[in-house]
This record gives structure tokens, sequence and C-alpha cells, in this order.
């Protein structure tokens, strides 16, 4: 089970004029955010959506961007504190950036990413169930992962699992999440005698409910 780090990625970004409103961004397929840092005044950004799109597809709410603020000579080390998104077409609509101190540990989710063949899967035809995927911690910018890998490859029978505490996770990141909690498990299938027994039982059901109803 391994652990991906990623270096810094770049994000250029332009402040954003107060009087526009955010729908007439989106039009135009821009994103508005907005920039958080203690200590700091807050900024109301703008970038281009497919750009954002793809930067954070690659690098989530778990990777320092260096947040590059047209005007501003040094870049922002930031974040992605919160997405919104469309309820309807799922569509990025708001991005909230919170600025990172190197100095400093950050509280933040990295995702787990299930990797590998469970041979439980392969020759028993188990059923894989991803009960958690993204773990809780905090640790310093510098420490952080990107991701977490789980290998269910050694996952030989029906019913095994692994757990949080079975996960590769470096030292240098305190984990929030409690270390018991299941992570993967193989459920054993579904018998043929499971998935048919459902049927005649609501069949009798509602030939109960009408002789009832004739009875009235």
């Amino acid at each position: 089970m391994s652990h991906l780090i990623m270096d810094l990625v770049q994000l250029n970004v332009q402040k954003r004029n107060a009087t526009t409103k955010a729908k007439e961004l989106r039009w135009s397929d821009i994103i508005p955010a907005q920039f958080y840092g203690e200590g700091m005044d807050n900024l109301s950004l703008q970038m281009d959506h497919q750009t954002f799109r793809k930067l954070y597809r690659q690098a989530g709410e778990s990777t320092i961007i260096d947040l590059h603020v047209e005007g501003e000579k040094a870049p922002l080390k930031v974040l992605v504190h919160e997405v919104q998104r469309d309820p309807l077409t799922d569509a990025i609509i708001h991005v909230d950036f919170v600025n990172v101190r190197m100095d400093r540990q950050v509280h933040t989710m990295i995702p787990i990413h299930v990797v590998g063949e469970s041979p439980a899967v392969k020759n028993f035809g188990g059923v894989l169930i991803n009960s958690l995927t993204e773990l809780e911690v905090k640790c310093l910018p510098n420490d952080l992962i990107h991701s977490v890998d789980v290998d269910v490859s050694g996952l030989e029978e029906l019913n095994h699992s692994l757990h949080v505490k079975d996960l590769n996770i470096p030292k240098t990141i305190h984990v929030l999440t409690d270390m018991e909690r299941t992570v993967v498990t193989i459920a054993p299938p579904k018998t043929e005698q499971e998935e048919t027994t459902v049927a005649p039982v609501a069949e009798a059901a509602a030939a109960k409910s009408g002789e009832s109803g004739d009875q009235k």
C-alpha cells in the first residue's frame, strides 16, 4: 500500500470586480473564487473554468497550490478548502482557497484509492465494498501526501477486510480517522436463493392485501 506525494502545482487567477455578478462570470466559463488567510485580507478572485477543473482533478484538496494572483509579486500557498457544484449539472460554480503557512499544521482530507485485484473477487465471486474513501489528517504542509493506495490483491478470502491501521501512512502525518475503521471488505456473493426469495414474499404480501380488500 503506497502513498503519492505531489509537487506544488501552479494556478493563475485574477482579482474579481465586486460589481460583476457570479452568474455573468459562469456564462463566460469563469469560476468565481474567494481567498481566506489568517491575518491576511480576503480576496475575491476568478479563474478559467477548464484550467481549474483539470488542476482539481489532479490535485484535489490535499495538494499545496502556488496561487499566482495577477498583479501580485509573490504567489500565495493555498489549499482548496471548498468546491461548490451546481446540483443539477455538477459543474463547479465557486471555490474557496485557504492560505497555508508552511510552519503550521494543516487539517485536511486525503483520498483513498483502491488498487489491485482481490483473488476473493476473481475466484469466488466476492463483492468489493469500499466503505471509506478518504482520511482525515493533520500534518505540516511539506509532509502532505496527495493520496493513499489500498492494495486489495492480498484479500484472498471472502469476508476479509482492510482497516485504516493497515494503510501505509508516513509517520509525519497524524491520522484523525479511527484506526479501526474498515476501508474495504470482500463480501460474499448473493446466492440465487437469496435473490429469488424476495419475489415470492412480495407476491404473497400483495395477495394477502388483495384478500383483505375483497372482504371489506
